[in-house]
């Protein structure tokens, strides 16, 4: 029988509630309150990520003063090790030193990867050092929970979150920050989704985590720290998928995150990347997206229209739909 605090027994806990349905934010609620015992962190900070960009969207966290939440994230994005380079969790003593100001001692970095993307990054943080074993406690955990993150993205296509741009709104959506990233104005409609996102009751100022990642992209990019696109594709519940970006304006001392209903490519790619649909059968359904027959797409595939049609049945075991029509509604929001 394996020890309760041990890497494997941990392991074992955390792939049962990997395997649970439910949101992220859930999900990583209950593996948080399971790692917390055997690695004793003082605060954490868990995003889901953009797969390609990497981009942080959506946080989890406990920090040691919000009120410098601008400063957390600026202070991330500039300093190495960076998230899309780590193969494994490992401690980030550049990091800790950065945040030395407020009290931590030692951050571990833990990236959620697999062939189809990145889907996330958990920092924990402690006053003191961890345990010698902390980063194989994280390493045992980081697959199951990988597939897991991989497949709350994958859900949202099919429970409404991103069906449609209904309750979109007039008006367009801006945030303005300085290069701290004080946030120095933010559009009514910007207001709208950042509470979409991480709901707060007015007359609260809503957190804006998303546009604060993307601008920390943009700052990284221009500081040779990352190459990466400032951008990020983001659920806003009941308003679909948007792509936030970031830019300067033409004074240059002044960012600029917007965000607009992410075209169908942009979508596509997601539903693709978050269903792990083989390039054949993302092929598939970018020519159906593009009005291709099956024998038209068996004829730019060089392959057999049976061998389409058993391309198609995967596609449907993976993405649990039944018809063409019901496929491309969910991937095209349509």
């Amino acid at each position: 029988m394996r020890p309760p605090g041990s890497p494997s027994a941990i392991a074992d806990a955390v792939e049962r509630l990997a395997a649970r349905p439910g949101d992220s934010r859930s999900l990583r609620a209950s593996v948080l309150e399971r790692l917390r015992p055997a690695l004793g962190f003082d605060w954490h900070v868990w995003l889901l990520t953009d797969p390609v960009t990497g981009v942080g969207m959506d946080p989890l966290a406990s920090v040691p003063d919000g009120a410098r939440l601008g400063d957390l994230v600026r202070t991330r994005y500039l300093t190495a090790p960076r998230w899309t380079e780590l193969a494994a969790p490992a401690s980030a003593p550049r990091l800790a030193r950065a945040w030395a100001s407020y009290g931590v001692a030692e951050v571990v970095t833990t990236v959620f990867r697999d062939r189809y993307g990145c889907w996330g990054f958990l920092d924990l943080w402690r006053r003191e050092p961890f345990a010698a074993d902390a980063t194989e406690v994280l390493a045992a955990v980081s697959a199951p929970l990988t597939t897991a993150l991989r497949r709350s993205q994958a859900e949202s296509f099919g429970g409404g979150v991103l069906d449609g741009e209904a309750g979109g709104g007039g008006g367009a959506t801006v945030v303005v920050l300085d290069p701290e990233l004080t946030v120095l104005g933010v559009t009514t409609q910007a207001d709208a989704v950042l509470r979409a996102v991480l709901p707060t009751d007015p007359p609260a100022d809503p957190v804006p985590a998303c546009a604060l990642n993307v601008a920390a992209a943009l700052l990284a990019r221009e500081d040779g720290a990352g190459d990466q696109e400032p951008q990020a594709r983001l659920p806003v519940p009941g308003r679909g998928l948007h792509t936030l970006r970031a830019a300067r304006t033409d004074r240059g001392d002044v960012l600029v995150v917007t965000a607009e209903p992410a075209t169908a490519a942009e979508r596509l790619d997601l539903y693709a990347r978050s269903h792990g649909l083989s390039e054949r059968e993302r092929a598939v359904v970018e020519g159906l997206a593009g009005g291709v027959d099956t024998a038209q797409l068996a004829a730019s595939m060089v392959v057999s229209p049976h061998t389409v049609q058993d391309h198609l049945k995967s596609i449907f075991a993976k993405t649990g739909v039944r018809t063409r029509r019901e496929l491309l509604a969910r991937a095209l929001g349509t």
